[in-house]
């Protein structure tokens, strides 16, 4: 017999507009890591720093986010929902060209 108690989101867990932002930027990050013109173990080594950048911009440390996202992908409906805002996001950054020299990671 299933509760129809809501299940509460443990503290330590990003809320859905922080876990957007950041997957925003993580997957920026790692578009322009795979453009640079280097080998994938070049690429592999260098998108850390890139990472790095995204948890400071959001001061988020590396574990909250992967919890977060390990919460997230435990529950189906919530984390398709939160990529279905990431992909609009990054469709309309790629139309407008909305990455600015200020947003961009450091090179």
């Amino acid at each position: 017999m299933q509760s129809c108690r809501k299940e509460t989101k443990p503290e330590y867990v990003l809320n859905e507009d922080q876990m957007v932002g950041m997957l925003i930027d993580i997957h920026i990050a790692e578009g322009y890591v795979s453009t640079l013109p280097i080998n994938y173990d070049s690429s592999r080594n260098l998108y850390p720093m890139f990472e790095k950048e995204v948890f400071r911009k959001h001061q988020v440390s590396d574990s909250v986010f992967h919890r977060s996202l390990e919460y997230y992908l435990a529950r189906p409906r919530i984390i398709d929902r939160v990529y279905a805002r990431v992909i609009d996001s990054l469709n309309v950054i790629e139309k407008e060209g909305n990455v600015k020299e200020s947003d961009e990671l450091p090179n």
